[in-house]
């Protein structure tokens, strides 16, 4: 049942991706703000319990519905309700087209519009990127982006529904990492902060969330770059892998003795 709800909702996205602002995110924005408003306190416990309620409640009503269903209705209406969720969640053609436009202006050699479009992609300033950076980033924000938007949301719905959760996995993964990132988003708009407290919750959570995915998609794109002789050449290649494994396994501060004897 989980390959043909993954089949057929990667299928629908393709044919009818959802639209960048909808009613589904917007309620989802909204979830997490009164959240964060009535039960951030700023005490590390009331991060925790935040994050709990943001992050689980949503989680946990979609893997109620789905026994609901599977038990009242039967399976075939559990599978709609799978590809529903992972249409929700998936998001592949959300930031595909950023990558075509870029790479479409570079073919053409517009280096002046494939800056431009990064700068509105990621919100940076790219107007003095040569081309071999706007390659680089072009790159790092594109394997992000699927491993986040894609094969993260599919690796947590696999194994969870393997053990008959359904796709609570999905959505357990898709909303980790939104929260995170939109409450530190109106931290630093200065629309309704979010505490340090609650940050470090959301921050902490999603560390150990995306710790198994990240390591798998790095190693998946790194074969496929050994294996594959990309017609960039090697340096390309060389930057995606060290992208690669600055993000996986980023470099840790030295400790001093005194932290060495201390560790456990």
């Amino acid at each position: 049942m989980s390959f043909f709800a993954i089949l057929f909702a990667l299928l629908l996205e393709q044919v009818r991706p959802l639209a960048r602002h909808n009613a589904i995110h917007a309620a989802l924005r909204g979830w997490a703000r009164q959240v964060s408003r009535n039960f951030d306190a700023g005490k590390t416990h009331h991060g925790w319990v935040a994050w709990t309620l943001a992050v689980m409640v949503p989680s946990l009503a979609t893997l109620g519905i789905y026994w609901l269903l599977v038990w009242t209705v039967g399976w075939p209406f559990a599978v709609l309700w799978s590809i529903a969720i992972l249409y929700v969640t998936l998001g592949f053609r959300q930031f595909s087209h950023h990558f075509t436009e870029i790479r479409d202006a570079l073919d053409a050699g517009d280096e002046s519009r494939a800056r431009e479009l990064l700068a509105q992609w990621q919100q940076v300033d790219a107007s003095e990127l040569p081309r071999s950076e706007i390659v680089r980033h072009v790159i790092e924000y594109s394997v992000l982006a699927a491993h986040r938007h894609v094969f993260g949301v599919l690796g947590w719905f696999s194994v969870l529904a393997a053990l008959g959760l359904g796709p609570s996995g999905a959505v357990l993964y898709r909303m980790s990492e939104f929260v995170g990132r939109y409450w530190k988003y109106r931290s630093k708009a200065k629309q309704q902060p979010a505490s340090a407290a609650l940050q470090g919750a959301a921050a902490r959570a999603w560390r150990a969330i995306d710790w198994l995915p990240a390591r798998a998609t790095a190693l998946g794109f790194a074969v496929v770059a050994l294996r594959k002789r990309l017609t960039a050449g090697a340096i390309i290649r060389s930057d995606f892998l060290m992208t690669m494994t600055a993000w996986c396994w980023p470099p840790r501060p030295a400790r001093s003795m005194s932290a060495w004897v201390a560790r456990p």
